[in-house]
């Protein structure tokens, strides 16, 4: 269990697969948790069954690259659940091409939903982190970030998101809060299964030949990425701070 000031959690993209998965853990780790997403129905549904398993939780809906539409939703979290004090930034979308086909569109919505939605939500809860001289920011990254063909646009934002990470461990540290990213490898979500369909392959086709790729043999789920979250926003990681860890099945660079 983690002890901290408020045990108030936000998860944004928490309306499916890992930002789902990481509020469902942090709920069972006695969070009342903020869900936040585009998809109303997918947080409406998170929250009942959060709160259905004896928990706390409110969702919200909101595009994390509108200010208004941040500061909006974090207001409402704080409102209803308290101040929150941990932040998973989470959301996250792919506009996959190569770079000569890549659009102007394509590049800047997916600059803005990892980039400059990260910062307005850390902005916008890192007062809250402050006053309580206690907080947890955990990034979702991407192994991506070390560079992956046709990603030009999402690579860039996973490994901007490191940098901001690093940033933000040293001018939020004397405030007693940590910020660490999470760099992912292959996890089975939606989103991989898009990209599966998009290239013609089988989900499941698409999740062996990956798996034969890495060295347990198995791709990742989103409760691997909810279980390492669990950790870092807990009392006892708490000299744990700037670093990016790469949850894959084996090494990366």
């Amino acid at each position: 269990m983690t002890e901290s000031p408020s045990r108030v959690a936000i998860v944004t993209g928490a309306g499916r697969g890992i930002g789902s998965a990481v509020a469902k853990k942090l709920a069972a780790d006695g969070f009342a948790v903020g869900l936040l997403d585009l998809d109303e129905a997918g947080v409406k549904q998170g929250a009942e069954d959060i709160k259905a398993a004896g928990g706390k939780a409110v969702g919200a809906t909101l595009d994390v690259s509108d200010a208004d539409q941040v500061e909006a939703a974090v207001t409402k979290v704080a409102e209803e659940l308290g101040a929150p004090t941990v932040l998973i930034n989470n959301a996250g979308i792919t506009r996959d091409a190569m770079l000569f086909k890549m659009t102007e569109l394509e590049w800047d919505s997916v600059i803005n939903v990892h980039l400059r939605g990260s910062f307005l939500m850390t902005r916008a809860v890192q007062k809250y982190m402050t006053q309580e001289k206690w907080g947890r920011i955990v990034n979702l990254s991407s192994t991506s970030a070390l560079g992956n063909r046709g990603q030009v646009n999402y690579s860039a934002a996973k490994a901007g998101l490191q940098g901001f990470t690093k940033t933000l461990a040293i001018e939020l540290g004397k405030f007693g809060v940590t910020a660490n990213a999470i760099a992912p490898g292959f996890i089975a979500t939606d989103m991989t299964a898009a990209t599966a369909e998009r290239v013609g392959m089988s989900f499941e086709d698409f999740k062996a030949a990956a798996a034969s790729q890495i060295p347990v043999q198995r791709v990742g789920t989103p409760d691997d990425i909810a279980n390492l979250a669990s950790f870092l926003v807990s009392e006892g990681a708490g000299f744990i701070s700037g670093q990016v860890i790469y949850v894959a099945g084996g090494p990366k660079d």
